[in-house]
C-alpha cells in the first residue's frame, strides 16, 4: 500500500475535496476533521492559487494527497508536466484519458522511469474518463453516438492499457469498469453523496454504499463535508456507511 497509516478511525477510500483559494481555510477544516480524514484531494482552485503553502501543510500533517489537475496535452508535455508534480509530494496524480493511449503510456513510463532514477515512491496514476458533470444532455450537444457508459468503459480499458494504475469516473460506471478492468484497478469516484445531500452541479451521482458495492476503491466526496455545520461529524457518518461495504 503507498498510503501513510493514521488512526484508527480513518479509512483511506475516503478523499475530502479541499475546494478552496486559500491555505487558511484548508487548515481550519483539516483541523476540525483531525485523525477522521487521512486524504485530501487538491484541484486546480486550490493549486493554483495557493498550492505552495498548502502541500507542503498536508505533508506536516502526514496526510495523502490526491493532486487532481487533470493534464491533457501532447505526450511528451504531459509526461514532463506529471515529472515535475511528483516532487510535489502527491499520492495520485491524473491526466485525461481522452488524451489518447500514447499521451498515457508516455506519461507512465517516464513518471515510472524518473522515480525509478531518483529512488522515490512513483505516485498512482489515474485518468479521468468522463466529468460526472456530464449529464446526458451534455453529451448529446457533443455530438457524441455511444452513450457515456460506453465511452467510460472505452477510455478505462485503453487507460489500463495504457499502464495506467486506475480512472476517475462516476458511481454509476463503476461496475462496468470494475468487470472490464479487473480487481486491481483503481477507480476512484467523485459525484458521492450521502443520502439526502443536495446534488450541486453533479449529474451521475450515487451514496458512498453504493458507490463501493458498485466497485469504487475511493470515494472523493467535498461539499457534503465542507459545508456541514460539523464536518468531523458528517465526514464520520460517510465512514460508518463505508465500513458497511468490505
Amino acid at each position: 500500500m503507498i498510503w501513510r497509516e493514521e488512526a484508527e478511525m480513518a479509512d483511506n477510500r475516503l478523499i475530502v475535496a479541499l475546494d478552496f483559494h486559500a491555505a487558511e481555510d484548508v487548515m481550519e477544516l483539516v483541523e476540525k476533521l483531525g485523525d477522521s480524514v487521512s486524504f485530501y484531494k487538491v484541484g486546480m482552485e486550490l493549486f493554483y492559487s495557493d498550492g505552495q503553502n498548502v502541500i507542503p501543510y498536508l505533508k506536516s500533517k502526514g496526510k495523502n494527497i490526491f493532486l487532481d489537475l487533470k493534464l491533457h496535452d501532447i505526450p511528451n508535455t504531459a509526461a514532463e508536466g506529471l515529472c515535475s508534480l511528483m516532487f510535489q509530494g502527491a499520492d495520485i496524480l491524473n491526466v485525461h484519458a481522452s488524451g489518447g493511449y500514447t499521451m498515457m503510456k508516455t506519461a507512465a513510463e517516464r513518471l515510472h522511469a524518473l522515480a525509478d532514477a531518483k529512488g522515490i515512491r512513483c505516485p498512482k496514476l489515474i485518468a479521468v474518463t468522463i466529468l460526472t458533470s456530464i449529464s446526458e444532455a451534455d453529451w448529446a450537444g457533443l455530438g457524441m453516438q455511444c452513450t457515456i457508459r460506453e465511452q467510460v468503459v472505452r477510455l478505462a480499458v485503453l487507460a489500463r492499457e495504457a499502464g495506467m494504475d486506475g480512472v476517475v469516473a462516476s458511481p454509476q460506471e463503476a461496475a462496468a469498469i470494475r468487470e472490464a478492468c479487473g480487481p486491481d484497478f483503481m477507480i476512484v469516484t467523485p459525484g458521492v453523496r450521502p443520502a439526502g445531500a443536495s446534488v450541486d452541479d453533479q449529474s451521475r451521482i450515487a451514496t458512498p454504499a453504493s458507490a463501493l458495492q458498485s466497485g469504487a476503491t475511493h470515494l472523493v466526496v467535498g461539499r457534503p463535508i465542507r459545508a456541514a455545520e460539523n464536518p468531523k461529524a458528517a465526514a464520520e457518518n460517510i465512514i460508518k456507511e463505508m465500513e458497511t461495504v468490505k
